[in-house]
């Protein structure tokens, strides 16, 4: 017997905000939970496992996700952590389910960092014996990356604000974003330095929030929604920890990532009508869309906003997730005509250093 087809049925996700000031962590959990089942006909008895994204470091205590097992609706079911991007907890689940070692699963990310110190988080992945001691950063790494991308990309920082802005209108029209007055290019250029080239709207935001995913084998999934979308290739890929020894100007591993997805599905390569990107900085999307392939000019790149105005940590790649799925299904909620391809990515670590790929078909 061949693998089983998986398929997402639903999802739910908050409004992104700089700060969830009057809800905890278990709030937002409790609320996409809550909310992912709606239509489906399916409950939290049908669901086998969940799945969890989050970071101990962001949270503030080890093993933090113990604390929002009822939230998760995980109480007496099997439950994991992936202390990485969600996008990276959805393959775990798809392949629990295509194994047929389940039926229904559940992913849930989430995250806080206005309660935590987001430089002190990204710190704590720094190669730690030559690196970490001499203040090497997330924002140094950044800022090299974009200043060997502007070197040998033709590019200006003009170009790179442009590219800002239009994430941000996005954001605020389809990302269920909270952005309050939109910046456009002339703003980004004037915001304050971060890692030069990079100015700070140049730079992945960092918001709260939480999103779940609905997963399940093809017979369920054709049953709970008229319009299953099918995850046909997953990638993931890791380069090395110590940026120094990393290639100059590609992200090779989010490249792998793509191959292994590509392949998978029987692409020849980024052949998607949609794409949902993630990026640490402007320039990380930027490098992360090459490496995937895709030509702007054939794909809609992310029509929710992307990471960049909107990267709720940990979850950034499952928020990515739960919006090609939608616009794959309800294609007329975001203006799309009909696409029926998409290809998803989610990173994490130092200057992106681990990256997924998914691949979905309707």
């Amino acid at each position: 017997m061949g693998l089983s087809k998986v398929a997402v049925v639903a999802s739910a996700q908050t409004e992104l905000r700089p700060s969830w000031h009057n809800a905890q962590h278990i709030d937002l959990i409790s609320a996409v939970v809550t909310s992912v089942f709606k239509g489906t006909g399916l409950t939290l008895d049908d669901v086998d496992f969940v799945i969890d994204s989050g970071s101990d470091v962001l949270d503030g205590r080890s093993i933090s996700n113990c604390g929002f097992l009822g939230a998760l609706g995980a109480h007496h079911k099997e439950e994991a952590r992936v202390e990485e991007d969600g996008l990276f907890a959805a393959l775990y689940g798809v392949n629990k389910i295509r194994s047929g070692a389940s039926n229904v699963g559940l992913i849930v990310a989430y995250s806080k960092p206005s309660e935590s110190s987001v430089d002190a988080y990204w710190s704590a992945m720094v190669e730690p014996f030559y690196q970490r001691p001499v203040g090497f950063s997330q924002a140094a790494a950044l800022g090299i990356q974009a200043q060997r991308y502007l070197a040998s990309s033709g590019k200006s920082v003009e170009d790179l604000a442009e590219i800002v802005a239009r994430r941000w209108a996005a954001a605020a029209e389809f990302g269920n974003v909270a952005t309050g007055d939109l910046p456009d290019a002339q703003a980004v250029l004037a915001s304050p330095d971060a890692a030069t080239p990079l100015k700070q709207l140049m730079m992945a935001r960092p918001l709260d929030g939480a999103v779940a995913v609905l997963m399940a084998r093809e017979d369920i999934a054709r049953r709970a929604t008229h319009s299953p979308v099918f995850v046909t290739g997953m990638g993931t890929s890791m380069d090395r920890h110590a940026f120094a020894t990393r290639e100059g100007c590609k992200l090779a591993s989010a490249e792998a990532a793509a191959a292994m997805a590509y392949k998978k599905a029987g692409w020849g390569g980024g052949e998607a009508d949609i794409a949902e990107v993630s990026g640490a900085s402007v320039v990380g999307e930027a490098l992360a869309i090459d490496a995937l392939g895709l030509d702007e000019g054939k794909t809609m790149l992310n029509v929710s906003g992307g990471g960049l105005p909107a990267d709720t940590i940990m979850a950034t790649g499952l928020i990515r997730l739960a919006h090609a799925t939608r616009q794959l299904a309800t294609p007329e909620l975001y203006g799309l005509s009909a696409p029926s391809r998409a290809v998803v990515h989610g990173a994490g670590g130092i200057a992106m250093q681990s990256n997924c790929v998914f691949t979905l078909e309707v």
